[in-house]
């Protein structure tokens, strides 16, 4: 394989992994529009954004009384 080739492999799959979290797309702002007292906790206290969405989870910090890094909504395609 030539070297650009194989360059421009590599580069496609690093940035290919930036848009997915564990091999799923990212979940959408109205999969995360969770109410606070309806969200389920997800990590650890204090957990990072960066390990909270590596985890497939939401994460918001805008209410400090709330759970941080929770689960998602699910999309109303997935439902029976």
């Amino acid at each position: 394989m030539n070297y650009k080739v194989f360059c421009l492999f590599a580069i496609a799959l690093i940035v290919g992994s930036f848009s997915s979290v564990h091999g799923q797309a990212a979940l959408t702002e109205r999969q995360c529009s969770v109410e606070p007292v309806a969200r389920v906790n997800c990590g650890d206290p204090g957990i990072s954004p960066t390990a909270c969405f590596n985890k497939g989870c939401c994460y918001s910090n805008m209410n400090p009384e709330a759970i941080w890094c929770y689960y998602a909504m699910p999309d109303d395609e997935c439902l029976l």
